[in-house]
């Protein structure tokens, strides 16, 4: 009997620790076949997070293209660059010089700015000669630079709070500031620098200058930007060879090599590129500042405005301590040493190239005081940096309320009026191949079938038509001011309506 109590309680343990097996296995079960499979069902449907940014600039191009075709539909053009770069476009498309008349007859733009990089639109032009075509590469361009700003933000801080920034980038108002002013050649250094620094961020110095080397092309100053990145990474890769790491020295001489390529590059188009193309009559001081004036006019309170503008929405004062704003300097520093205080403030598209410069800086911060092995920074700061990239989108969407995005939430954006259609009307009167002087309204519907001159630059050619914008009544006499224009030669008005009027020489 002892021995047969001694078997049982000997057995019992096992048989206890059995059933605790057993038991075991049953809430495992319950987790592979119940609501603890939520989740991996729910990682399985989840977008892949390199898709992220593409999706997000996908999202940022049919808001861009939309707001550029809304105004173009609307007849808002601003100024007369759309008209200017689509006849150098148009030049280029057909294996021609690019020829802007509204400067000058037979003008080159190559001699006013050095852009030939436009040329990449004249392929899609040739096939859809509309200045939409511009406005669309324009918005295609914009929204691709989403993409570098969004990719590096996620590498270097995670996924949602470089979903947060790249979509505050897009947002910025810099960008959408450059998307409303019709078409400029900025559009191509936008997503040229924001593939280089994020590079930078990411170490890939070949690739950072890889990207920087076509800004050359995009304009004159453009060349004294590359400069700075090539100091940038020239610096950054400073501490590679600190550490060791192979190839920190040969990068670093490619950096300087690359400085010194951008900083030669702007002064040779400056300096002789660009009078060549020119003519007689060229002065680099006057091209650079208006008047030969090397003295700022800038006010410093306009100016320092303009900076907290650039720095406050790109994650407050994050940027300063990130060597990445020292590609800010030159376009800046040329900006506040202008003659037109068009230069100087937050209007139009100047500050569009500096949108990925002082975000991607402020990204650049965020991860070096932000990482939780920096024992040198208190977990305040570390707290307060992690929750910037959200902070910054939230900024940028109450700026938006004010902003011109903001005009696509409304009705009137979609819908064309009855004076604008009259407009329309007025000036298809004008036959296809004419010669025609105009100022701002008419012009980007006029270049792609006319060959079109700015009021008085006509030379001695009295043209066959004129065409003026006319909704502030600033014309009470049509006919008495084309007189005014062109003693030797009179016109008759032909069409009076929606605040255009053309007039038809006799």
């Amino acid at each position: 009997m002892d021995g047969d109590r001694d078997s049982a309680e000997a057995v019992l343990p096992a048989q206890e620790s059995g059933l605790r097996d057993i038991a075991a296995t049953v809430p495992a079960r319950r987790t592979a076949t119940g609501p603890a499979a939520a989740p991996a069902a729910v990682r399985r449907w989840r977008l892949p997070a390199r898709l992220d940014p593409w999706l997000l600039a996908t999202g940022f191009l049919a808001l861009y293209a939309a707001l550029s075709l809304s105004r173009y539909r609307r007849m808002e053009t601003m100024s007369w660059d759309l008209g200017i770069f689509e006849q150098a476009v148009r030049g280029y498309a057909h294996l021609h010089a690019p020829v802007a008349d509204l400067k000058g007859p037979g003008f080159d733009v190559l001699g006013d700015h050095f852009s030939p990089i436009t040329a990449l639109i004249a392929p899609f032009y040739r096939v859809f000669p509309t200045p939409a075509t511009l406005l669309v590469a324009q918005a295609l361009l914009f929204a691709l630079s989403v993409v570098p700003v969004t990719r590096a933000a996620a590498h270097l801080l995670d996924r949602g709070r470089g979903l947060a920034l790249g979509a505050a980038y897009g947002l910025s108002w810099g960008v959408q500031r450059a998307v409303d002013f019709d078409f400029h050649e900025i559009a191509f250094a936008v997503p040229l620098l924001a593939f280089s620094l994020a590079a930078v961020l990411r170490r890939r110095w070949r690739t950072a200058m890889g990207w920087a080397v076509p800004l050359v092309l995009v304009k004159e100053d453009m060349g004294a930007a590359v400069a700075m990145i090539g100091a940038v990474v020239w610096l950054r890769a400073g501490h590679d060879t600190v550490r060791g790491a192979k190839g920190g020295s040969f990068v670093r001489s490619w950096a300087l090599g690359l400085a010194v390529f951008g900083a030669v590059a702007s002064a040779w188009e400056v300096s002789w590129l660009i009078p060549a193309f020119h003519g007689p009559g060229y002065d680099a001081l006057n091209h650079i500042n208006g008047d030969g004036s090397i003295t700022a006019h800038v006010p410093v309170v306009t100016a320092l405005r303009t900076v907290l503008w650039i720095l406050l929405p790109a994650g407050g004062l994050l940027a300063l301590g990130s060597p990445l704003l020292l590609v800010v300097v030159p376009t800046l520093g040329w900006r506040f040493l202008s003659h037109y205080p068009e230069n100087w403030g937050t209007a139009w598209h100047y500050n569009a190239v500096l949108m990925p410069v002082v975000f991607l800086a402020a990204v650049d911060r965020a991860a070096l005081l932000g990482a939780p092995g920096r024992r040198w920074a208190p977990e305040w700061l570390r707290s307060f940096v992690r929750a910037v990239p959200p902070v910054m989108l939230g900024a940028a969407l109450a700026l938006s309320t004010q902003l011109p995005l903001a005009g696509l939430t409304h009705r009137v954006a979609y819908q064309v009026d009855a004076p604008t259609r009259a407009a329309k009307r007025a000036l298809a009167a004008i036959p296809d191949g004419a010669t025609v002087e105009a100022n701002v309204g008419p012009l980007s519907r006029l270049v792609r079938r006319t060959t079109v001159y700015w009021v008085g630059q006509t030379g001695d050619r009295a043209p066959d038509y004129l065409a003026f914008e006319n909704r502030s009544d600033w014309l009470q006499d049509p006919v008495g001011y084309a007189l005014q224009l062109h003693p030797q030669a009179r016109y008759s008005l032909i069409a009076d309506a929606g605040g255009y009027v053309v007039l038809r020489r006799d």
